[in-house]
């Protein structure tokens, strides 16, 4: 009878370990240093949808490892993943704010046999590198192209461009550009700047000086966008009628309180809104400012990681939790479901996110607080960027 029960007690065990696994997914992002807050967000994001979905999928447990990247820095990213497949066991990589690190990875996938899953970087290639990378933030050709659009719309016949110098920046200017100049427009300059630029006076006095009726601006948000968008009040050209053309990540939610006043009107485009009205939001945000701890903190990253853990689960139901890259990768090719953000859908060829893009100017609430509020959609947008590689 002992050993019966002991035979007994070793099935059980085993079938425990077989049909309640637990699936480790792998989350890489800033944490710390200057662009902690767009860490913090994944982390929100990824929280929000766990305690409204719980953290189990099937049989299957659900751990969320992570590693901290605080500045863009391929090679450390590219270590820290490394390290996440064989050392912890991940079955999947996500996370990812920054296009250089996303970069970095993307050689590794096929061999570790792991999708990523990109929940900010923004460089229309990425998903081209691999054919186990899914995007479920935006890219910068996505949100760009419809401000030229408005731009042109608006009369704007002369516009001068300034992006920080690296894939995103170039990605923006080269979008904007493109759609602009196709609507009869002119860029009487393009201005590329060093990632570690921040006394922007020098390029507010070149905006002056050209011409231009309107900026058309890209840097990442987090300290430059803030100290760009404050440069551009501080030095007159808003007071002298040169208009504020940009993607949402200059102003971002987490930087309208330090910006005040100033801010209102400014005018941008981008995919999500912490203010758009939908049930969806409400809960989303309700439970995103809870794991984050301070209201104010919460932005656009954070929508990235909450429908970046909504693929990771689709994806591990499709495999039951076991570890197979591209089989994960092709249960969620045409997957489409109502965000957040609005309705949303992953392309089935590119793997990349068609979502709205939303115009949306800086507004203050009667409560005081600033927000930007939505004035216009742009309906189903895919990557016009990936027409271009």
């Amino acid at each position: 009878m002992k050993a019966l029960l002991l035979a007994a007690t070793a099935v059980l065990a085993f079938c425990g370990s077989v049909y309640a696994d637990t699936v480790k997914v792998g989350v890489v992002g800033p944490f710390s240093g200057p662009f902690a807050i767009q860490g913090k967000n994944f982390k929100a994001g990824i929280d929000a949808y766990m305690a409204l979905n719980g953290s189990k999928v099937g049989d299957d447990d659900i751990e969320i490892i992570y590693r901290d990247v605080p500045t863009p820095d391929p090679a450390q990213a590219k270590a820290l993943a490394q390290e996440l497949v064989v050392k912890e066991g991940v079955q999947y990589l996500t996370g990812f704010y920054f296009t250089p690190d996303a970069m970095a990875v993307t050689p590794l996938l096929e061999q570790a046999n792991v999708p990523l899953v990109i929940m900010n970087a923004a460089t229309s290639a990425i998903v081209t590198k691999s054919p186990l990378v899914v995007r479920t933030s935006f890219t910068l050709w996505q949100t760009s192209a419809p401000m030229a659009k408005v731009a042109a719309e608006r009369g704007i016949k002369k516009v001068i461009t300034v992006v920080s110098d690296y894939g995103p920046g170039v990605d923006s200017e080269t979008a904007f550009k493109k759609t602009f100049e196709a609507a009869g427009g002119t860029v009487v300059d393009s201005i590329r700047m060093p990632l570690s630029t921040n006394d922007f006076s020098p390029i507010m006095q070149r905006v002056k000086d050209s011409g231009a009726a309107a900026v058309f601006a890209f840097l990442p948000s987090g300290p430059t966008t803030l100290g760009f968008v404050k440069a551009y009040n501080e030095n007159g050209l808003k007071e002298a009628g040169i208009q504020f053309l940009a993607p949402g990540d200059l102003t971002q939610e987490s930087d309208l309180p330090a910006l005040g006043d100033a801010a209102i009107g400014l005018t941008t485009t981008f995919h999500y809104a912490v203010s758009h009205a939908s049930p969806e939001n409400k809960t989303f945000v309700e439970a995103a400012r809870k794991a984050i701890g301070n209201p104010v903190e919460l932005s656009f990253p954070a929508v990235g990681a909450y429908d970046g853990m909504h693929v990771i689960y689709k994806m591990i139901e499709a495999t039951g939790g076991k570890q197979d890259a591209q089989k994960a990768v092709d249960a969620v090719k045409g997957l489409a479901w109502e965000s957040p953000r609005g309705p949303v859908s992953i392309d089935a060829e590119s793997r990349h996110i068609t979502q709205n893009i939303y115009l949306r100017e800086v507004a203050k609430a009667e409560d005081g607080t600033y927000y930007n509020k939505e004035i216009a959609t742009f309906e189903k947008q895919t990557d016009p960027g990936l027409a271009q590689k």
